[in-house]
């Protein structure tokens, strides 16, 4: 079954999307919460509404939703910052916990790109998550906008001229790029001590391999890193995009279905 379901954060609805699998009414169901990229949305483009059908034929709820400035929740894009996305993703797992469906113990944690970056940290720092699933995980973004670019291009000079920097229509305000540049990625995440894989593609030129490796060496040895051939950020073919929502559906089963 599928539904529609409003959130609410600091005055925000923020607008999601309900996978809740068949069965009697009452049974409590391990659940998924995904979190999208940077300037994406709940659908996000390797595909979050296929692996939510997915989890949901295997007995696995799902919660997609968009962050504020996004998508189909309130609020302006200019108004995002790290930090909020990382509070509002909290509260979305607290409110989840007490949906009918969800069992609050079995709740997995799902992100994309940036996302995976909040989904990360929030691992960490929100008790309770059972396990933890990075899809091209965009830990680069700190280091490169903290040396003053964004997709190859200077950002004080676009800030100084317009009072925001245009990153693919998107008004990206000063305040973003300061909460991103100031971010520790790896030291935020690292004492999350439940199940992490990572998903990541050899071909991935958004945010370089060599980045992610790192997390490795903050984790305590709980964290997996799946390294896919010819892959990009994206998961661009049907086989990549296969291979990713079948790894990550073995991987939620085997952590959420006990």
């Amino acid at each position: 079954m599928i539904r529609s379901h409003d959130l609410q954060h600091n005055g925000l609805t923020l607008r999601s999307t309900l996978h809740i699998p068949d069965g009697p009414a009452g049974i409590r169901h391990p659940t998924a919460v995904f979190v999208h990229g940077f300037s994406s949305n709940r659908l996000e483009l390797p595909n979050f509404v296929a692996m939510s059908r997915l989890l949901e034929a295997h007995g696995i709820a799902s919660v997609r939703f968009d962050l504020s400035g996004h998508g189909e929740s309130d609020g302006d894009f200019f108004d995002v910052t790290i930090t909020g996305e990382i509070a509002e993703t909290r509260a979305v797992l607290q409110a989840v916990r007490t949906l009918d469906f969800a069992d609050p113990d079995r709740i997995g944690l799902v992100g994309m790109s940036m996302g995976g970056v909040v989904a990360g940290i929030v691992a960490a720092e929100e008790p309770g998550i059972a396990a933890l699933c990075l899809w091209s995980p965009a830990a680069v973004a700190p280091f490169e906008i903290g040396g003053g670019s964004l997709k190859g291009r200077r950002l004080a000079p676009e800030i100084a001229e317009k009072g925001y920097f245009d990153a693919d229509g998107h008004r990206v305000s000063p305040a973003l790029v300061e909460d991103i540049a100031g971010l520790d990625v790896y030291g935020r995440s690292s004492s999350y001590a439940g199940p992490v894989h990572i998903l990541h593609g050899d071909k991935d030129d958004v945010a370089p391999l060599e980045y992610v490796r790192r997390y490795l060496d903050h984790y305590d040895g709980n964290a997996h890193l799946e390294i896919v051939e010819g892959a990009d950020h994206a998961w661009g073919t049907v086989p990549h995009r296969t291979t990713l929502h079948q790894s990550t559906l073995r991987f939620l089963r085997r952590h959420l279905q006990r």
